[in-house]
């Protein structure tokens, strides 16, 4: 899967706010068709959505629909049918089972316009105390297409669900934020996507925090909710200069010191060994990756 250190959602009621945002440098965009959108404008805004992803070949697409739950989800899909789509971002999953009435609603689109069967994708998000607890099943469960590319994190209704507040600190999201990077790893797919900042959308210093404290703990991007938000989590989550420099120097002093023998050594003081020079390989594959698509 290509990197996403940013995606950013546009109301899919509002045309003019969700063309501006597929111009805009955050990796993907996600149109939104569900708490953005009000019931009685859902239909109007399939309509919106679909002439925005059959208008912009090239741009990474996705849609949010409306939970499976609820009985907007199936008319979502059939409204927005486009060989643009990236695929889709399916709010408040809880179950496998989930996982495997989306793959056969996603195979119907697919048989319907001709696509590939298993091209479109699920960004799957943990919104739930019930999702929480399930999280490992739900990533890896294995219909006949594995479509979920990520997890991301839905801070808001998950502080909802639990009756919780959400803080600038983000101290109650702590669990949720172990939970998710470690059950995607241990499923196979690439790191999460870390909730949005809705706390104050001026505050950038606590945005540039919180993203820190995402990539601490794995995440490899962010949901952003305006376009303010992007150029920060752009640059958090791609490595530094000063970070692929490193990197770099790790490998060709411990490659050295391998040709002599040794595969233990320290650098400045600090221990380096294979899991060191293999976190160094991951930091230069994800800048390459980076600047050749973005």
């Amino acid at each position: 899967m290509e990197p996403l250190r940013t995606i950013l959602f546009a109301p899919g009621n509002r045309p003019d706010r969700a063309e501006k945002a597929i111009g805009l440098d955050a990796d993907a965009v996600v149109f939104d068709l569900e708490d953005a959108v009000p019931i009685a404008e859902k239909e109007s805004s399939r309509l919106v959505v679909k002439t925005l992803l059959d208008g912009h070949p090239g741009k990474r697409m996705y849609v949010r629909i409306n939970a499976l739950s609820t009985p907007y989800a199936k008319d979502d899909l059939a409204a927005i049918e486009s060989k643009n789509l990236n695929g889709i971002m399916l709010p408040k999953v809880e179950s496998t089972e989930d996982v495997f009435e989306i793959d056969r609603r996603l195979s119907k689109v697919e048989t319907r316009n001709g696509l590939q069967i298993g091209g479109l994708e699920i960004i799957s998000i943990c919104e739930t105390a019930k999702g929480l607890e399930e999280i490992y099943p739900i990533l890896s469960a294995k219909p006949a297409r594995h479509r979920i590319s990520v997890a991301a994190f839905g801070a808001a209704d998950y502080t909802l669900d639990l009756g919780i507040r959400l803080t600038r600190e983000g101290r109650e999201l702590e669990y949720a934020r172990t939970r998710l990077p470690i059950a995607s790893r241990a499923a196979g797919i690439a790191p999460p996507l870390d909730t949005p900042w809705m706390v104050d959308l001026k505050d950038i210093d606590g945005l540039i925090a919180d993203a820190k404290t995402a990539k601490a703990y794995g995440f490899q991007g962010k949901i952003v909710i305006h376009p303010n938000q992007i150029r920060p989590c752009n640059d958090i989550f791609t490595p530094s200069e000063a970070e692929v420099l490193q990197a770099k120097r790790v490998i060709d002093i411990f490659e050295s010191s391998e040709k002599k023998g040794m595969a233990a050594i320290l650098l400045d003081g600090k221990f380096i060994d294979y899991p060191v020079v293999e976190k160094s390989k991951r930091i230069l594959a994800l800048a390459r990756s980076i600047a050749e698509k973005f």
